[in-house]
């Protein structure tokens, strides 16, 4: 399952999205998204959970979530287009 996490703090890691993800279940793959020019965090990421029902959970609890003093957005991602 893919997941878009979104009103990240600039300070955030892919370490942090990958600890704060793995309360819940494994965790393959966390990383945010960098602006190209400035190299600088663009306040969102994705994280990708091999179990549906780990990273259906995960949504639950952490949507709304307050980490480094933001609530974050959680859902499941959108494919690309």
């Amino acid at each position: 399952m893919n997941i878009f996490v979104g009103n990240l703090s600039f300070r955030a890691t892919n370490a942090d999205l990958e600890q704060l993800f793995g309360e819940y279940g494994a965790v393959d793959s966390a990383a945010i998204i960098n602006d190209r020019d400035s190299g600088r965090s663009r306040g969102f990421g994705f994280v990708e959970m091999p179990d549906a029902e780990e990273g259906k959970k995960a949504i639950e609890e952490l949507n709304g979530y307050e980490h480094e003093g933001r609530a974050l957005t959680v859902n499941e991602a959108r494919p690309r287009r």
